[in-house]
């Protein structure tokens, strides 16, 4: 193993290796604060600061807009949002005027509050809008201090870029034809950048804390894409032993594609069905590509989010719409607005929590705030007159909450009717399985829906009273526990007896370990990215579902999940 070896988070798979181009970091410039301050003139310059921004992000919106959809050009969209927001706009006039700094200073101190308060959020993806905020700091400061921003498709040969963090806009001008992968100390793999790569297929390593201070320009580096890691000028045996492993990667990818078309089966004759979860609609096309049989999570918050007000019910029909037309007959399950309490939209003003996780969000907010709830259940009906769609309530924890949610819907079928608007009077409607008190009553809960889909992100911490991103407490986020598997197996087995059918949407459901286990309980649909499809469709195709049945229930009686590892990788090698 290499000693210049750093480990960081995958972001987008792959393995590349070529030069560096380390970045500039304009927002750390030593200039702010240095300026003789005519408060007048400052001023001037930021309202000017802000117009050439938006120029750029204009003409970033439309690049993007045509070489990866609209719904990643909304990116840009919400940047140029927040350039014309008063508060922040004002505050930055404040700070000049009362603190008589310079532009520079007074849109360093305000940036730097705003991205403390992202970061202080208990969303993670909250968390990542931060890198929003630098992107735009970053970009002012540019042509406050009149340089020139680095403009990678200016690029004429292969490297990798090397940076503090890349922001959505410089990911967005990446040429593939010369970035071949790109290394950060900051990010995660909810940030935008993080997406923009994976929709690139840019392999990408990020989180590494310190690659920018060990990496210099034109140094050799080698980012593997698939275990986080980043080389630093490798020896000539590193870089033989990553070529080989680069190639083995694309040989494996190319056996998978021969799985796209397949259907979902064990050798022995049992069909599942492998579903995509999806954002937005322009994932839609990587789970095509990948064979998706269906989309088992619309996550339909994509909507609401990077605006300043609701989506109108026409805009959410035509979102559900294009999604729905696009599948061309394949189930369409759209999760119902999971929102509020940790997933905070500020034009909603809800209520600061001290544990948002177990606060007001999802179906809470919904039953609470119903005209917002109806506009989005005619929306969605009105989408199911073009294709099958299904309608999934998150966060029920009593048939209570299902009940009303159902009353509600069929008043809203109500209104439907009598305005003569077409819709599928048919439509399936379930529920997510993601507290412990809707794992326990499943018998219960079924006889008021027609499917269950299990959410394993939140049914491990709240089962295990873990935050899966509190350090402290991680290790007890463990998927493979036994009292996990078990609130599993009595969901769906609730659901069989009543003849109805279980999926599964959460991380679980493309884990390669532990699918073998979930197919022995029963489980019905494996909903999961995109990348995970065809993996997971080629292992089932060498599964014996009734030895896999047998093995199950003998996990079910091991007494941890370390246990219950060693017996999947045991097995597993018989």
């Amino acid at each position: 193993m290499s000693s210049n070896v750093l480990r960081g988070v995958s972001a987008s798979k792959g393995i590349v290796i070529a030069k560096a181009f380390v970045q500039e970091n304009l927002t750390d410039s030593p200039d702010s604060g240095s300026r003789d301050v005519v408060l007048e003139q400052e001023i001037s310059r930021f309202l000017n600061a802000i117009e050439r921004s938006l120029e750029d992000l204009d003409r970033i919106h439309d690049k993007t807009k045509k070489e990866l959809g609209e719904e990643k050009a909304q990116i840009f969209e919400a940047h140029m949002l927040i350039l014309k927001d008063p508060e922040f706009m004002n505050a930055v006039k404040e700070k000049i005027d009362s603190e008589s700094v310079n532009a520079e200073a007074a849109l360093d101190q305000v940036s730097d509050e705003y991205v403390s308060l992202f970061k202080s959020m208990d969303n993670e993806y909250m968390q990542e809008r931060a890198a929003d905020i630098r992107d735009i700091q970053k970009r002012l400061k540019a042509h406050l201090l009149g340089v020139s921003l680095q403009e990678y498709s200016e690029l004429k040969e292969p490297v990798i870029i090397v940076a503090h963090d890349l922001t959505p806009s410089d990911t967005a001008q990446l040429d593939k034809k010369y970035v071949k992968g790109f290394a950060t100390d900051a990010g995660g793999t909810t940030s935008h950048t993080a997406i923009l790569a994976r929709a690139m297929e840019i392999p990408a390593v990020v989180g590494l804390v310190n690659v920018t201070e060990n990496v210099k320009n034109g140094d050799i580096v080698i980012v593997d894409g698939l275990d986080g890691e980043v080389i630093i000028n490798p020896s000539d045996e590193d870089i033989t032993r990553y070529e080989e492993k680069r190639n083995e990667y694309l040989r494996e990818q190319a056996t998978l594609k021969k799985f796209v078309n397949s259907t979902t089966e064990t050798v022995d004759g049992r069909k599942v069905e492998i579903a995509a979860n999806i954002g937005m609609p322009d994932d839609l096309p990587k789970a095509l590509q990948n064979g998706a049989e269906g989309v088992g999570l619309f996550r339909s918050e994509f909507l609401y989010l990077n605006r300043n007000d609701l989506p109108d019910e026409d805009e959410q029909f035509l979102a559900y719409k294009k999604v729905v037309e696009a599948m061309e007959g394949k189930p369409v399950i759209i999760r119902t607005l999971d929102i509020g309490g940790d997933k905070e939209l500020p034009y909603l003003n809800l209520p600061r929590e001290l544990n948002p996780f177990l606060g007001y969000r999802a179906i809470r907010y919904c039953l609470d705030q119903q005209e917002v709830f109806k506009t989005q259940l005619r929306a969605i009906l009105r989408a199911s007159n073009y294709g099958s769609v299904k309608i999934m309530y998150p966060m029920i924890s009593t048939v209570t909450e299902v009940r009303q949610a159902n009353e509600l819907l069929n008043d809203v079928k109500e209104e439907l009717l009598q305005k003569e608007i077409p819709f599928d009077h048919e439509v399936e409607v379930g529920i997510m399985i993601e507290t412990p008190a809707s794992a326990v009553t499943a018998d219960i809960l079924i006889k008021e829906v027609d499917f269950f889909s299990i959410g394993t992100n939140d049914l491990i911490q709240y089962t295990m009273a873990a935050d899966r991103m509190n350090d402290k407490v991680s290790y007890l986020y463990q998927p493979y526990h036994p009292a996990i598997l078990r609130l599993i197996k009595m969901v769906i087995d609730a659901a069989h007896q009543e003849g109805k059918w279980v999926g599964m949407c959460g991380e679980m459901a493309g884990d390669i370990t532990v699918v073998p286990i979930l197919l022995g309980l029963g489980l019905d649909e494996f909903s999961m990215n995109a990348s995970s499809i065809l993996p997971v469709r080629q292992l089932i195709s060498k599964i014996n579902y009734e030895k896999m049945n047998k093995l199950a229930l003998e996990a079910l009686m091991l007494e941890s999940q370390d246990k219950i590892v060693e017996f999947i990788k045991k097995e597993s090698e018989t």
